[in-house]
């Protein structure tokens, strides 16, 4: 009796579709990033045209302002160390070589890494600036999804990316990966990856101070975490490695100074930073509401005004606590701190989060009413942004 005939098609049919399935799934679940991306790169774009257009007439060549300020420091340490950079200055203009130090070590950290492989060390900047971005678009866009869908999340990264002073994402500035890193530490929370949580936050806290914040957050989301589940042990260990990288630099700089409050004191005497529980900011207030100032200035305070109101929102409308507390908790940094009160809108641009109101309310609107508002916002960051670097300069 001869065999039946079989149609091999049929028995190799079921593994193919599978596989175009699992294809198009993966592919399904990558497409929200890559918008993310793909539109975080183009506002970056933009705010970076915005800034040549303005910088051109006033003979200001755009690679010297994207390294300008903070940048200077960053490329200094990532060159020659923190013992090398050559004549640091305190506030005074006096030589200060303890200065350096006030600059956290990942961001040059990396930056020489590149370097020691052939990459210019201005480029190496810019790069590390700009995947960081990058990184931090994808968990902006995971941590929308989470809080109201894909498209929250989409217009989240569209307002961050083109908030005001969002140029610093696309300098040699830390802003970027310190982003970057908090956002998905703050993903680890919500998802209770409480280990990518605690990595992310370590590695946060080497790259700058306003990582206490994200220090406390995670802490305490573990610690309850551990109160009320399994893995107890687990999820302490993880809340004692957050803090480490911030403690662990702390630390450094207050042996290398013989002072415990080493890096506060060169803040102070470097830049004359320090807390003064918002005096100053209050200060700043009343003089421009009473007394004549100048534009950029009013538009400070309607930024420091606006992270306020936004922070009450997100109590009001009841997001998820570690949302709420890390970016209330960085605006109160930001607000508390004195110093350089024409800087706040720098300050607040890590409390991304802040924008999550406002990236709710545009997600349910007419997607042409979502891009024309998005659109104003975009361009009135770039331009707040490109303002600060070019025609006012003590912004950034």
């Amino acid at each position: 009796m001869s065999a039946p005939f079989v149609d091999s098609s049929r028995i190799w049919r079921p593994a193919a579709t599978s596989a175009r399935s699992a294809l198009a799934a993966w592919a399904a679940a990558r497409t929200p990033y890559l918008r993310a991306v793909a539109a975080y790169l183009a506002v970056r774009v933009l705010g970076v045209a915005m800034l040549a257009v303005m910088a051109a007439p006033r003979d200001l060549p755009l690679l010297e302002r994207l390294s300008a300020w903070d940048g200077w420091w960053y490329l200094q340490i990532a060159e020659n160390n923190y013992t090398g950079v050559p004549e640091p200055l305190d506030a005074a203009g006096e030589l200060y070589p303890h200065a350096p130090m006030g600059f956290f070590p990942l961001y040059p950290g990396a930056m020489r890494v590149l370097g020691e492989l052939g990459v210019p060390l201005l480029a190496a900047g810019l790069i590390v600036a700009t995947v960081a971005g990058v990184v931090a678009a994808c968990g902006l866009q995971r941590i929308g999804e989470r809080v109201g869908g894909q498209r929250v999340g989409l217009v989240l990264v569209v307002l961050w990316a083109g908030a005001p002073m969002s140029i610093t994402q696309s300098m040699v500035y830390t802003e970027s990966l310190f982003v970057a890193l908090a956002a998905w530490s703050l993903v680890g929370v919500l998802e209770r990856r409480f280990g990518m949580a605690a990595v992310c936050c370590m590695f946060a806290g080497l790259t700058r101070s306003t990582a206490a914040v994200l220090v406390a957050v995670v802490v305490v989301a573990a610690a309850l975490a551990a109160v009320r589940g399994r893995d107890r042990w687990r999820l302490l260990g993880w809340a004692a490695i957050a803090p480490l990288g911030l403690a662990g630099y702390w630390s450094f700089v207050a042996v290398r100074t013989g002072s415990l409050t080493g890096w506060q004191d060169i803040e102070l005497r470097g830049w004359g930073v320090r807390w003064d529980w918002g005096r100053e900011a209050a200060e700043y207030a009343v003089r421009l509401l009473t007394r004549e100032g100048s534009r950029f200035e009013t538009l400070v305070l309607f930024v420091t005004v606006a992270a306020v109101v936004l922070g009450a929102v997100m109590i009001a409308r009841r997001l998820p606590w570690p949302l709420v507390a890390y970016g209330i908790g960085v605006a109160v940094l930001a607000i508390g701190t004195a110093g350089f009160p024409q800087m706040r809108g720098r300050f607040l641009l890590p409390a991304f989060v802040l924008l999550l109101p406002i990236a709710v309310g545009l997600a349910k609107r007419r997607p042409s009413t979502a891009v024309a508002v998005a659109g104003a916002f975009v361009l009135f960051g770039c331009w707040y942004s490109a303002y600060s670097l070019t025609a006012w300069k003590h912004g950034i």
